[in-house]
């Protein structure tokens, strides 16, 4: 229908598009064409807006049905949530805006199909298709059917229906539509080894949860069922609390997964909780495990919180008290890593899918204290995969690092020096130049990043904020509905990539699905290379670009990605 000339306004657009209340968003024009490969979840959004004014007895409500595509539509609303920091004062000129207000990322299901317009503000529904895995290739015309609530009840109890010229000026009169093509290819296997740290304390707190009672597991499950949906393969595995984002001397709700005594002849260990732990892990397809710092963060100063039993009673045996070269932490870790090992083994995750860390983000001026702490597991982790973010070269130069983790923005001296089988991360400090997920930052921005990756081989990529409802330092509890930003700690769309709903369940975002889609075109990538060979892709994806894409120099608007993935799906 022709927008603006009748009371309402109804169209698509992509999934890279961010609707602002305010701002009518880039219409999807005629003919638009998504393609994908046989197990991707492409998505778009509906817009809708009202114009203020109308009389009408109740609010207006449309039901939504989607045809003409063999896999179900998942419906999302697009909700509104604050940022009163969207980012740091030191930017770059691609953000959609500086300044805080309302950002739509909670994607809030709609499980009716029912949508309600609200005068003066453009809003969106998100629409997907996550079931494609056995769909038949082919072009399908998918339409988007509108249909108005044209009687009801009112809160007051009275009922209401729309005259026959109210009707009318609601009627949409063509079902919205969009073309969506199948390839006779399936979607490759997930090759890289993706995290988001999990918080398990966090999930507790939010829901004011005994840790590890049966309230407290629902929501982990539910949580962890999540991240495998949006392609996290590896899991934080809090066997002892981890030392994450702890400001010193304080500590963060206890999740301890292995139960610790001392005896006389030594230290025992009990893994129940662990094994139900690997249990959801292997039920959602978690390949991965990732045990938490054996050290405190940037500096690896001192040793984590580790509850033990002894003589009848729970001690807080190591913790900021304890420091880092502590032969007493030695003699625990004797005997602690090597049975932690052999029961994660036995529970199928051997030292292939497991890895260790030794201390978070350390700097140059860590490197004697990361040394000595790395001398403190000596024999203790041989064979087992040990990674560390950081950005200093001199740490994997030194030999101190195995696996580094650079930050997406430190990233190209490791290239520059060969380093096999890299690892990337990005956090609230990589806000300049590189991809990231802020709120402010246009989502082209976010997808982008699976291009990259493919384009540097990276084996890895590490991200801490899966679900940290906390402020900055742990210094209090948040409610990520409302600060969005760890208390002015960090820009919007840092600290968490889900939302916690209502009884345990768990909200995806916006971000979260538009990284998902990036992770899908690294693997289309690399589909179409089994194909044709890496030289050919590369030269698909440069076209007539004069100098090879980075970390800092890539495209970045959303249609090249939508063109990438028509030449992906012609090539094909």
């Amino acid at each position: 229908m022709k927008g603006r000339e009748k009371e309402l306004d109804f169209f698509l657009t992509g999934s890279l598009e961010k609707v602002f209340p305010d701002q009518r968003p880039v219409e999807w024009k005629e003919g638009m064409k998504l393609c994908i490969l046989k197990g991707e979840t492409p998505a778009l959004q509906l817009v809708y807006y009202r114009k203020p004014g109308g009389e009408y007895p109740a609010p207006l409500r449309f039901h939504c049905e989607v045809a003409g595509f063999p896999a179900r539509a998942r419906l999302r609303e697009v909700e509104l949530v604050p940022s009163a920091f969207p980012c740091f004062e030191r930017a770059d000129d691609n953000y959609l805006t500086r300044s805080p207000g309302l950002f739509p990322d909670l994607l809030k299901p709609c499980t009716d199909g029912w949508i309600t317009l609200r005068a003066g503000q453009y809003r969106a529904l998100w629409i997907d298709f996550p079931d494609t895995a056995q769909v038949p290739a082919g072009e399908y015309r998918v339409e988007i059917r509108l249909t108005p609530q044209t009687e009801g009840t009112q809160g007051n109890g009275q009922s209401w229906c729309l005259d026959e010229k109210q009707k009318e000026a609601l009627g949409v009169e063509a079902p919205l539509s969009i073309t969506l093509k199948v390839s006779e290819e399936s979607l490759p296997g997930q090759s890289l080894i993706h995290t988001e740290w999990f918080h398990a304390d966090c999930v507790a707190d939010y829901y004011h949860a005994e840790a590890f009672g049966e309230q407290h597991w629902k929501a982990l499950e539910n949580q962890i069922a999540l991240a495998a949906e949006l392609g996290i393969n590896m899991l934080l595995t809090p066997v002892f609390t981890p030392p994450l984002d702890t400001a010193v001397g304080t500590e963060r709700t206890t999740v301890q997964l292995v139960d610790i005594s001392e005896e006389d002849d030594g230290y025992r260990f009990d893994f129940s909780r662990l094994e139900r732990w690997c249990a959801l892990c292997r039920k959602y397809g978690i390949e991965y495990l990732e045990m938490p710092h054996l050290f405190t963060q940037w500096g690896a100063e001192a040793t984590p919180k580790i509850l033990v039993r002894a003589n009848g009673q729970v001690e807080k045996r190591f913790g900021w008290h304890v420091p880092a070269d502590s032969p007493a932490y030695r003699e625990f870790l004797q005997d602690f890593l090597p049975a932690l090992q052999e029961k994660l083994q036995e529970l199928g995750y051997d030292r292939n899918h497991v890895c260790f860390h030794i201390s978070d983000e350390p700097s140059e001026a860590h490197l004697e204290s990361y040394a000595k702490a790395k001398r403190m597991t000596e024999g203790l982790l041989d064979g087992w995969m040990v990674i560390d973010a950081l950005s200093d070269y001199a740490f994997y130069e030194k030999g101190l690092v195995e696996h580094p983790v650079p930050s997406n923005d430190h990233i190209q001296t490791f290239a520059d020096h060969g380093v096999p089988d890299l690892w990337t991360y990005y956090c609230c400090s990589q806000g300049v130049d590189v991809p990231n997920r802020f709120f402010a930052m246009p989502s082209a921005r976010n997808r982008i990043m699976g291009v990259l990756m493919y384009l540097y081989e990276i084996k890895g990529f590490l991200h801490w904020g899966y679900n940290f409802y906390n402020s900055g330092f742990s210094r209090k509890h948040i409610d990520p509905f409302y600060d969005t930003h760890a208390d002015y700690s960090f820009p919007s769309g840092d600290a968490f990539l889900v939302y916690p709903g209502p009884d345990g369940t768990a909200y995806s975002s916006l971000r979260a699905q538009v990284q998902l889609e990036g992770l899908q075109d690294m693997r289309a990538l690399q589909k179409l290379e089994e194909k044709i060979g890496r030289e050919r892709v590369l030269e698909l994806i440069y076209g007539e670009q004069n100098r090879p894409f980075t970390f800092r120099n890539y495209p970045a608007d959303a249609g090249w990605l939508y063109r990438l993935r028509e030449r992906i799906a012609e090539t094909l």
